[in-house]
């Protein structure tokens, strides 16, 4: 049995008086305390099973263990082992132990408790990003061998990190063994004034190791672990250097996991489930490109791999280097509280490293029609003397062929009459919906009746081919995760044009000779939260991929702080303009706030509870979902999914994630409506 009955009991109960188990002869501790790996919210505690002698040796703190509850075999933790228990009958025994290695440590543990305390949730869900899948070869062959002999390193001095101010600082302290936070816009690499960031990385490795502390560093992307993973091997050699990413299928990730819990490399570069990675006496916790959407957690608790890492150097006192070539307003807020410190190069030294950014307005005034022209004749002859010299990057917000189609006559947006989701339009005039995919048959406007449509809006794919008849004899690659080929890595030097969507841009030999960026208005105006900080982010890594005195041209109507501010290469000054921005409209991450999703009545009843509470309260509106339509009627309205904010100060944001955590659980307990609570959302509406 274990100490709670059921699972519809309410969690409030009354205190149990504690007893002492008698164990059996050789066993010292013969009660397991349980972890549950459930996403039932209220289960979120321990559970007491009796420990067989047969299993004591194995049964360590740590390992996963298979056990009844319920009437069924469930599997778990053991969080911890004791000698006595509050549950008033026989304890039921453990039925087995899945695998004598201990998957959880004593670090992952309080992280994973951390992180469920501030995102309002579940150790169960934070663990199940956290812990791999177990694959028992996989493990074996983690076992074999003997452990590889580490090398010892010297802490750097300086190298790259001397044209940032407190970069040589930081440096000595990770050397020390200190926990230095810093975050840092690191400029586009430049032979003889800037090192490039996969060898500013290695060099903030490197002072870690020398104290001989492990390093974990995270990167957006499989395909972008295995690069650096390759590029600091190099940078380290003798250094076992581990990918972990969930991509990688569970054999690679189970044994790269395995590696790490015994000792057998102290370096790991990975995606965001490696936030977790049980690097022993981690060092250095580095996040590359943090404001990158893919390095958001998609599953409960849906915390950020950035929030991850700074729970973690709090933990296990080690550094956090945040750095990207933009700063992200969430990285700017650690600046401004004084949490983080700010590694900035002088403005000598990012005049001279930055590239050279054109926001066009007079130029193309003075060319008449053709300025008004989506490529025009300025940019036209600037791309055809770039590309003499060799590659030209265009940049593109969206991939495919025409994204989003309308009605001809009353420009109302085509939408699928099957789930209501936007019609979208491939090469040969063929029409799909991007929610279900379906194609229709004999569309017709439901405003006005016509059958004509025009597109709205231009794909990578549509404007590559325009390019190609602008610059016949000029060869055309296009990149992206939506064409047949999917996303290309890398080209050569030669003379080409390469279209690419936003974080798809292949990175040339030798640098870009130009970088048009396109339609910057569809991409810098949208009305949604951070959308010139995300606009900005993704120019400028465009940006970095060029050569020495390349030109970069943004056309399409910019927002014009987010231009003024990218063409003078300011991207703090940037971030702490948002920042100071969201602070008066009361939205993350200058104020703790939680998202709430679901049936309209529960919004309702969480979001009045929470006024009650002194918490900001806003909606609830209908929200709509990715592969369905809007509710028609009021029996749908009634099931459809509906969305709430709760905010506060940042001083009470404990306060209202503990709040929301309970408040969940109890509803959990009673059966009610669940709803999904993301606190600090990218995304509000």
């Amino acid at each position: 049995m274990t100490d709670t009955a059921q699972q519809g009991e309410l969690i409030a109960a009354p205190a149990r008086p504690e007893r002492t188990i008698t164990p059996p002869d050789g066993v010292i501790d013969p009660v397991a305390r349980v972890l549950l790996d459930t996403p039932v919210a209220h289960l979120d505690r321990l559970f007491d099973y009796r420990v067989p002698a047969a299993i004591d040796a194995d049964a360590r703190v740590g390992t996963r263990v298979a056990v009844r509850f319920g009437g069924q075999e469930a599997h778990g933790w053991i969080w911890e082992r004791g000698s006595t228990t509050t549950h008033p009958g026989a304890l039921t025994p453990v039925r087995r132990v899945v695998s004598d290695l201990p998957v959880l440590t004593p670090a992952t543990m309080r992280l994973a408790e951390s992180v469920a305390e501030r995102s309002a949730g579940a150790r169960p869900d934070v663990l199940r990003v956290a812990i791999p899948p177990r694959h028992a070869r996989a493990e074996a062959s983690a076992r074999e061998g003997p452990a590889p002999v580490l090398p010892q390193w010297l802490a750097p001095e300086g190298g790259g990190w001397a044209v940032y101010e407190g970069g040589e600082k930081m440096l000595r302290s990770l050397a020390d063994g200190g926990a230095p936070r810093s975050v840092v816009t690191v400029l586009p690499g430049r032979q003889g004034i800037t090192a490039s960031w996969p060898e500013l990385l290695a060099d903030a490795a490197r002072a870690a190791l020398s104290a001989g502390r492990g390093v974990l560093v995270l990167v957006a992307t499989a395909e972008m672990a295995e690069d650096l993973a390759s590029a600091l091997t190099a940078l380290l050699p003798g250094e076992p250097v581990v990918t972990l990413a969930a991509d990688h299928g569970p054999a690679r990730r189970y044994r790269a996991f395995a590696r790490l819990l015994l000792g057998r490399a102290r370096v790991v570069v990975g995606t965001r489930g490696a936030a977790f990675a049980p690097v022993a006496d981690l060092g250095l916790a580095v996040i590359w490109d943090d404001g990158d959407d893919r390095l958001d957690e998609r599953h409960a608790p849906y915390a950020h791999a950035r929030t991850v890492l700074a729970l973690r150097s709090s933990l296990e006192h080690c550094g956090l280097l945040i750095a990207s070539h933009a700063r992200s307003v969430e990285a700017q807020a650690y600046v401004e509280r004084g949490w983080a410190a700010s590694l900035a190069a002088p403005r000598s030294v990012v005049r001279a490293a930055a590239p050279r950014v054109e926001v066009p307005g007079v130029e193309l005034e003075a060319e008449g029609a053709s300025g008004a022209a989506r490529f025009p004749s300025f940019a036209h002859r600037a791309v055809r003397a770039a590309v003499e010299a060799g590659p030209v990057l265009i940049q593109v917000p969206r991939g495919g062929y025409a994204p989003l189609v309308a009605c001809d006559r009353c420009r109302a947006p085509a939408r699928c009459t099957t789930c209501g989701g936007p019609m979208t339009m491939e090469r040969g005039g063929a029409m799909s919906c991007r929610w279900c995919g379906r194609s229709p048959h004999g569309w017709r406007c439901e405003n006005c009746g016509s059958d004509r449509l025009r597109m709205r809006s231009v794909g990578s794919a549509r404007t590559g081919e325009e390019l190609g008849r602008a610059f016949p004899g000029v060869g055309v690659v296009i990149s992206g995760a939506r064409e047949d080929h999917g996303v290309i890595a890398e080209v050569d030097d030669s003379p080409r044009l390469v279209v690419a969507t936003p974080g798809a841009e292949p990175i040339a030999q030798g640098g870009y000779r130009a970088v048009i960026l396109m339609d910057a208005g569809a991409l810098s105006s949208r009305v949604d939260m951070g959308a010139t900080v995300e606009a900005v982010r993704r120019w400028t890594n465009a940006a970095a991929l060029v050569a020495p005195g390349a030109r970069v041209i943004v056309l399409g109507g910019p927002e014009p702080v987010a231009a003024q501010h990218f063409l003078r290469w300011d991207h703090e000054g940037f971030a702490r303009r948002e920042l100071a921005e969201r602070e008066e409209l009361h939205l993350p991450p200058a104020w703790r706030t939680a998202r709430l999703d679901g049936p309209r009545r529960a919004v309702e009843d969480l979001l009045m509870a929470g006024q009650a509470e002194g918490y900001e309260a806003l909606g609830p509106v209908e929200a709509p979902r990715a592969g369905a339509g809007r509710a028609k009627d009021s029996a749908q309205a009634s099931q459809a999914t509906h969305r709430g904010v709760l905010r506060v100060p940042v001083p009470r944001g404990r306060e209202l994630a503990g709040w929301l955590r309970h408040r969940l659980r109890d509803r959990s307990a009673h059966r009610e409506d669940p709803i999904r609570v993301e606190l600090d959302p990218t995304h509000l509406w």
